[in-house]
């Protein structure tokens, strides 16, 4: 597949930001997206403002589009309106004018919370069942049965990438679980834009010592990771939360807020 035109959605973003810098001059246009402001457009790049949640915008956002990395909506846990509209409805809308466009694949950038209630003790791979800690981990959830559905309805290929925790470095021990470097996730999304697949989920995470979940699917498909968040293990190890319940599940600090169910209950 010649990608000629990538859509980068939710560019103003902190990844969005970080792989506009780091995927720079690897495709001939580069189409950046948000609903808030961005820099202007540099050589190669286009810049167009998009509410995700305004479909006709969108139809218009995708057109001549070969790829998407679909990082925008809501990054965080919000009330149900705010997650219903940037998550599901955006979602809804972006994959839709992908298939009108003739897009080839849309990369979907999912969550750990997505399986934020599977304990830590478990160990997932790319079949583990979701378990949503959140409002937020719900629509992830969702967003990666959207990618199944338009993969298998519509031949766009689907990559959800259930991100751990891409930052510039780990901050606490939980991270030296599920951290990325931004490096990795840019060779991560190097292999969902060329890689031979259908559907697939894979995490989003660096070759760590400490990794929680099975990333083989990820390795099959091209994946080779180069950091390890290990390095940083002296400088973090002891930063742990004091709640039980967090320290449990995958999901951390997603999983105690609105939290009224039976922890002893969850397997």
């Amino acid at each position: 597949m010649s990608i000629k035109r990538l859509l980068i959605t939710g560019a103003a973003g902190g990844l969005g930001k970080e792989m506009r810098r780091h995927l720079a001059g690897l495709y001939p246009v580069i189409r950046l997206s948000d609903i808030a402001a961005m820099a202007p457009a540099g050589k190669a790049e286009e810049v167009v403002q998009c509410d995700l949640a305004d479909a006709g915008a969108v139809d218009a956002l995708c057109r001549d589009v070969d790829a998407v990395l679909h990082l925008g909506g809501q990054s965080v846990e919000g009330d149900w309106p705010r997650v219903l509209n940037a998550n599901l409805i955006g979602a809804i809308n972006l994959y839709e004018a992908a298939r009108k466009a003739g897009a080839q694949r849309v990369l979907f950038a999912s969550s750990n919370h997505a399986v934020g209630l599977h304990r830590r003790s478990e160990r997932l791979d790319h079949t583990a069942p979701c378990r949503p800690d959140t409002r937020y981990g719900l629509s992830k959830a969702f967003g990666e049965d959207l990618a199944t559905y338009y993969a298998y309805k519509h031949g766009i290929k689907g990559f959800s990438m259930r991100i751990g925790s891409c930052f510039p470095e780990p901050v606490n021990r939980r991270m030296l679980s599920t951290w990325m470097s931004y490096d990795d996730f840019t060779r991560l999304i190097q292999v969902g834009l060329t890689a031979d697949y259908t559907c697939e989920i894979v995490y989003g995470i660096s070759r760590n010592t400490r990794a929680w979940w099975d990333n083989g699917n990820a390795y099959r498909l091209g994946y080779d990771p180069q950091d390890d968040s290990e390095r940083f293990a002296a400088k973090v190890g002891d930063i742990v939360s004091d709640d039980p319940l967090e320290e449990a599940f995958v999901g951390g600090s997603y999983v105690k807020p609105d939290f009224t169910g039976d922890a002893a209950k969850i397997p």
